[in-house]
């Protein structure tokens, strides 16, 4: 079974505009209402994909209860932690003359010691964790050392755990460690401390994280696609080029994709074209819109891999 983790889930809010006009009334002219949150996208594009999942995490108010009516609207399999406060909105506004999206992220609500731990017991008592995906930034009130402590208690269960966050959740989580890891080139600089530019660099990152322990490394490169860092050797999968309208879930798509990927093949090389298929996928449908699975197959097969990077 996949269970899908999400400490700070989000009803995301996108707002199109023909074009934005600072100190002007701005006319909305389209609005959509999706659910967010790392894992919670994970768990839409596996579902979607026909893949048993469930997704945890915490929600509260009436936001939280849109959220959960949402993704049950999606077929997504839930277990939540009810809480007093409200679940957050994010709001993502498209400028339709530039093609440029701006998101306002919210801080979302503070989770309390007791409320943290009635997550870290349903976690602690779920049944056959095969996987495991832990998405996203921690709430307010949640020590990125939480991070480690699920992820240490869910490799001794003996479940392969992914790690998507940034910041100093990722530093402290990967002590853990996960088993795969999947950045950004920008989360991946802060993770070293240092700028990174050119695919040497890059991989050269990639591969000193590799060697603490991650069995694979996959860094986001937007356009370029998709570098895979691991014990089988280094691989680049490139995405064909698409008209590009809206990344906001492309790197959950990714996740959702290679795990996919896992259940269709034994080679991680293949999974690896699947991520970048179901990457690619989600930035060619307008608002918070997640790839669907009869996206894949063209993609797919124009998706470029290179080893030896």
């Amino acid at each position: 079974m996949i269970y899908t983790i999400t400490f700070n889930p989000a009803l995301d809010r996108t707002l199109s505009v023909e074009k934005i006009k600072p100190d002007q009334s701005n006319r909305v002219e389209d609005e959509g209402r999706y659910p967010g949150g790392k894992g919670i996208d994970v768990s839409r594009v596996l579902t979607s994909f026909g893949v048993d999942n469930k997704a945890l995490g915490f929600i509260g108010g009436f936001t939280g209860e849109e959220l959960e009516g949402l993704l049950m609207n999606e077929g997504v399999a839930c277990e939540f932690v009810r809480i007093p406060g409200e679940t957050r909105t994010n709001v993502i506004v498209n400028d339709l003359e530039s093609g440029k999206q701006t998101a306002f992220n919210a801080r979302g609500p503070e989770i309390r010691p007791y409320e943290l731990m009635q997550m870290i017991h349903k976690i602690e008592q779920l049944p056959a964790p095969e996987t495991v995906v832990i998405s996203g930034s921690l709430p307010p009130g949640v020590h990125p050392q939480v991070y480690r402590k699920i992820i240490e208690m869910l490799r001794g269960r003996g479940a392969r755990v992914i790690l998507d966050t940034d910041g100093e959740a990722l530093k402290v989580g990967i002590q853990g460690p996960p088993d795969i890891i999947k950045p950004n080139i920008h989360e991946l600089s802060r993770l070293v401390g240092e700028e990174l530019s050119g695919m040497d660099k890059i991989t050269r990152a990639a591969q000193e994280i590799h060697e603490q322990g991650i069995r694979h490394v996959l860094v986001s490169l937007g356009a370029k696609g998709i570098l895979m860092v691991g014990s089988q050797g280094r691989y680049l999968a490139t995405p064909p080029k698409v008209k590009v309208v809206n990344t906001i879930g492309a790197g959950d798509s990714a996740v959702a994709g290679f795990l996919y990927g896992l259940t269709q093949t034994s080679s991680e090389q293949d999974a690896l074209t699947f991520a970048v298929a179901a990457g690619t996928a989600t930035t060619m449908r307008p608002g918070t819109a997640l790839c669907r699975l009869e996206d894949l197959p063209n993609l797919r097969s124009e998706v470029k891999v290179s080893a030896n990077i």
